[in-house]
């Protein structure tokens, strides 16, 4: 078996968005794919039935049901993000010991998304961790390619000028932690905890014992705060053991 790789090399924490920074029981993703659904339906005057089977369709094969319906029927993405990410923020709660843990993690700290810098940046707020990131990586810095496209990690990589080799990839999707495990990332997926039901596909919820899922957690603050614990031991024993008197 393949040793799961480590996190005392890591420079760069890299976190994914929705689903991953909350819970997944407080289905704030619920409202965006109810707006994703009115809008298919609206644009291609459908049933809400035959607009939930495309819409499906689009986000399995293309990344997001948006680049399904830009390469498809030709939307415009600015048209698209308005329109479906006109929500309610409120389910979301402040999370001052994510922040804690966040901010303890030693070195950058960014956000990889296919939703929209608005989007993120009121998620962020929400929670009140949007201080600890550098900057939000958004489906429009992607040229509106999202997740898993190799070219949009290609994209994200170069812009932050981010070691692959030296960097943390936090999902709760499977499928776009595996470009990121192949380029050399330490991968984290996000998981439900079960404690309250989650609405999500099954194959999104798939993946855990896959060979490039490094760790799983279904408590992401918990375990930041023991990663960050952990990391501070670590330097402290590779110290002591540099400066041990020769006998």
């Amino acid at each position: 078996m393949t040793a799961k790789r480590a996190f005392t090399h890591i420079e760069t924490w890299v976190f994914d968005l929705d689903n991953t920074l909350y819970p997944h029981h407080v289905n704030l993703w619920q409202q965006v794919d109810q707006r994703i659904g009115e809008f298919i339906g609206a644009y291609l005057e459908v049933s809400p039935e035959e607009a939930r089977v495309i819409q499906k369709d689009y986000y399995r094969r293309y990344g997001t049901s948006m680049r399904g319906m830009m390469t498809e029927h030709g939307v415009h993405a600015d048209d698209y993000l308005a329109y479906v990410h006109q929500i309610d923020h409120s389910p979301l709660e402040p999370n001052p010991a994510m922040g804690a843990a966040i901010a303890r993690l030693p070195g950058r700290k960014l956000i990889l998304t296919n939703g929209s810098t608005d989007h993120a940046e009121a998620v962020l707020n929400r929670l009140g961790i949007g201080e600890h990131f550098e900057a939000v990586f958004d489906i429009i810095a992607a040229d509106l390619e999202p997740k898993p496209a190799p070219q949009t990690y290609d994209k994200f990589l170069a812009r932050h000028d981010v070691d692959p080799a030296k960097a943390a990839m936090f999902e709760d999707l499977a499928r776009n932690l595996v470009v990121p495990h192949e380029l050399g990332m330490t991968t984290i997926l996000v998981v439900p905890d079960g404690s309250k039901e989650v609405v999500r596909e099954d194959w999104e919820l798939e993946g855990r014992d896959d060979p490039y899922v490094d760790h799983v957690t279904d408590n992401l603050t918990g375990f930041l705060q023991q990663l960050a614990k952990d990391l501070l031991v670590a330097p402290a024993k590779a110290g002591a053991h540099k400066h041990r008197p020769e006998s």
